[in-house]
């Protein structure tokens, strides 16, 4: 597996590569400790190595840190809001969800996931919610969303 992720390193662009070592180590191929010690050389496997993190439920939701941050905005991830975690929680206020397909393709969850998007907006936060093919596909528009609710200060706490 160390060989192939070092291979994904140097042939893949960075966001690709993030998201195939992180799902590596989401479904415990390798830990991010062996993938630490293991000595690759050039700036492609240090960057990844830095970027790695363990908050990712699955590879959709890498994205949007890597591409916001690229951008400056800072976003912290699984944060525990109102009793249930976020995908991503930009300043105080500001939390984006993303919606994979495995994880919500069931009316339960589906209900789940508004009813918490309501106690969110209820206690002043603002949700913006968005799924697969917007984050792959659409995501100049997704990042002007989020650069707009931030540009008005919905980031941050009254």
């Amino acid at each position: 597996m160390a060989n192939v992720l070092a291979q994904v390193a140097r042939c893949q662009p960075l966001e690709r590569a993030l998201v195939v070592w992180e799902s590596a180590i989401r479904k415990e191929r390798i830990s991010l400790d062996v993938l630490r010690r293991i000595p690759l050389r050039g700036p492609r496997p240090r960057a990844l190595i830095e970027a790695c993190s363990l908050l990712s439920d699955s590879g959709i939701e890498t994205v949007p840190v890597l591409r916001l941050r690229r951008i400056g905005i800072d976003v912290r991830q699984q944060v525990r809001v109102h009793g249930h975690r976020v995908d991503g929680l930009i300043g105080d206020r500001l939390v984006y969800q993303v919606d994979g397909f495995v994880f919500h393709r069931e009316a339960p969850q589906r209900r789940q996931d508004i009813a918490h998007d309501r106690r969110l907006a209820l206690a002043g936060y603002t949700v913006l919610r968005y799924d697969y093919a917007q984050i792959l596909f659409e995501w100049p528009s997704v990042e002007a969303e989020i650069r707009l609710a931030v540009a008005q200060g919905l980031h941050r706490a009254a």
